[in-house]
């Protein structure tokens, strides 16, 4: 049974358009937003008016490009999260982002810049991304691996600076590895100072000791046991205390 004359139609159509939008991904990155639509045509081995079809104006080609980036990521955060712990999906996720940003400069400032578009389809897809990191960041969070004072917005703004980082860095392999040591600051370093004194002689880090009996301000010992009285005193008197009244004459 052959399929019918429409679906062809729509099949080549579906191929055409995805087509167009891969050429289009690679000329944006190679060439920037002034490339012509005509060209993109021409590298995508397909005539003008299929280009101008699909995508009437290069602000919508540019758009379309932009959200179908967008939900890849979102494919990958899925697969992120299906195939490893969480703490491991989070920052595998987060590298995979900022290594396939390589090269999208051009098409991100360009909507970034104009802001008069209607962009639905563009704020659905940056909606889905958002759900998408937030899931693996919280997931992380329970997890115990990554610190829990920073949100999705945190998270984001950190990316786009460790794609920052890595485009300005002459050597691939040196800016993975700048990339990895910034988004290190992400993980949750544990409770370092829970249930235990800091100790700390100069005094700065916490308020100087008191005399156990009288509150007086005890002077910090460089060596040895920390003094607990001001003098033979008050040490005397703790002892009586102790003794109680019973066994002291």
């Amino acid at each position: 049974m052959t399929a019918a004359p429409d679906e062809v139609g729509r099949a080549d159509a579906r191929r055409n358009r995805t087509k167009v939008l891969a050429v289009a991904a690679r000329a944006f990155d190679e060439h920037g937003p002034d490339i012509s639509l005509g060209a993109i045509a021409r590298q995508a081995g397909v005539g003008a008016g299929t280009v101008y079809r699909h995508f009437p104006t290069k602000e919508i080609l540019l758009e379309a490009v932009v959200v179908h980036q967008l939900d890849d990521l979102v494919d990958a955060a899925r697969r992120w999260a299906a195939r490893t712990d969480p703490v491991a999906a989070f920052f595998g996720f987060l590298l995979e982002v900022v290594d396939t940003s390589h090269g999208r400069k051009h098409a991100c400032d360009a909507l970034t810049a104009e802001t008069s578009w209607p962009r639905p389809s563009l704020a659905a897809s940056g909606r889905r991304f958002r759900q998408a990191l937030d899931e693996l960041l919280r997931a992380a969070q329970q997890a115990g691996g990554v610190r829990t004072d920073v949100s999705a917005d945190d998270v984001s703004a950190l990316t786009v600076g460790c794609a920052t980082i890595r485009g300005a860095h002459r050597d691939r392999n040196g800016g993975t590895r700048m990339v990895r040591l910034t988004l290190e600051s992400l993980r949750n370093p544990g409770p370092v100072t829970e249930g235990r004194v800091f100790r700390d002689g100069s005094g700065t880090l916490h308020t100087a000791p008191r005399c156990e009996q009288c509150g007086a301000r005890l002077d910090a010992r460089p060596t040895g046991r920390p003094a607990r009285y001001c003098g033979a005193t008050c040490r005397q008197r703790a002892r009586r205390r102790r003794l109680g009244p019973a066994t002291v004459s």
